[in-house]
């Protein structure tokens, strides 16, 4: 299949070899730009393996400059929190009714909170919310009893990481139309994030390799601190 023009003057303005951060930054800004404000996503691969569960790495975490783009959150909680958890921006707050909605395929949403005392309630949604990743889980902070806080963090762009299979962590940092000093200070503050969660279990090299790119770029290296020495 032929690669677009833009395709094809992306690939020569791909850096050959992996750059500093901040010049990375820089280099992901030179690409041909999109009618669409991309998303800049940071992929790095970490020497764990999640098939150990004290090697998972999970989590959330509010980036200082935010990612550019509001999330849909629905909160299970008591109805004496409804209000709260609406007026902080949830879609849909509730306990039983929403938990049937759900249970009935309404999935417009891309983050679930619940208070711990509605975990009970909504046990039987692990089987339909589990695969899409969409279960509340203390591990990244979607179970907690200060709901109507989680969901305004959640709702303005809180990202949650988790280790894949191959030990890949994805998360958003942010939008193309970002400076490249905007992004790079979101990847600092997630790089930082990652290495704080390093697993006790794992030794030897943790952070591998680091890329970044748009959602139509191609990929550009990041130096790690192993390969940088």
């Amino acid at each position: 299949m032929a690669k677009s023009k833009r395709a094809q003057e992306n690939i020569k303005l791909t850096p050959r070899e992996a750059l500093e951060a901040n010049e990375a930054f820089v280099a992901l800004k030179k690409f041909v730009p999109t009618k669409f404000d991309q998303a800049v996503e940071v992929c790095m691969h970490l020497g764990v393996d999640v098939k150990h569960a004290d090697q998972m790495v999970r989590g959330s975490v509010s980036l200082p400059k935010g990612i550019g783009k509001a999330k849909r959150v629905i909160a299970f909680c008591d109805a004496a929190l409804v209000d709260d958890c609406k007026a902080a921006g949830a879609v849909e707050a509730g306990g039983t009714d929403l938990m049937q909605k759900v249970d009935g395929g309404w999935f417009d949403f891309d983050v679930a909170i619940a208070s711990p005392d509605m975990m009970r309630v909504i046990s039987k949604l692990g089987r339909v919310l589990g695969p899409k990743g969409l279960m509340p889980s203390p591990k990244n902070g979607t179970v907690t009893p200060k709901v109507a806080e989680a969901v305004g963090e959640f709702a303005a762009g809180k990202v949650e990481y988790r280790a894949d299979k191959g030990g890949n962590v994805h998360a958003v940092i942010g939008r193309m139309s970002f400076s490249a000093d905007d992004l790079l200070e979101n990847y600092n503050h997630f790089y930082e994030t990652i290495e704080k969660a390093r697993p006790s279990a794992v030794k030897g090299e943790y952070v591998k390799r680091i890329t970044i790119s748009g959602t139509m770029t191609p990929g550009v290296q990041i130096k790690t601190a192993v390969a940088a020495e």
